[in-house]
């Protein structure tokens, strides 16, 4: 991993993770791959917004961090998929604890919303 400059009051550990996955898009080329192998336009396709420099560079990062592999096939054309490691498995159920604890706050922020909306609406 690249440098990053750690706080000395904070794991240095927790704080490299931290660093890697904040990156824009790595969060969401880990999700995709947690279903399973893909090759760069299915990955693309379900990213949708970014765009094909960005992704190959979070690839080649995530592939340096160990956390997926690049499988080359032999065919004509020449197939390449990507896939999780053990190290990106395990990454799973952060995942998915991201998924749940989203839905709960998107929900908790909705009715907050509604219920901002109705206390400001003006009564006849």
């Amino acid at each position: 991993m690249s440098a990053v400059r750690c706080s000395g009051n904070l794991p240095e550990a927790f704080q490299q993770a931290v660093a890697l996955l904040a990156k824009r898009w790595t969060p969401l080329i880990l999700f995709v791959l947690s279903d399973g192998p893909r090759r760069f336009s299915e990955i693309a396709a379900q990213i949708e917004f970014v765009s094909d420099r960005m992704l190959s560079e979070r690839l080649k990062e995530l592939e340096a961090e160990g956390l997926i592999a690049r499988q080359v096939f032999a065919e004509v054309p020449v197939r390449v998929e990507y896939r999780l490691t053990e190290q990106g498995h395990d990454l799973r159920p952060v995942l998915q604890a991201i998924v749940h604890w989203a839905s709960k706050w998107r929900a908790g922020a909705s009715r907050a919303a509604g219920a901002t909306t109705q206390s400001s609406t003006p009564r006849e």
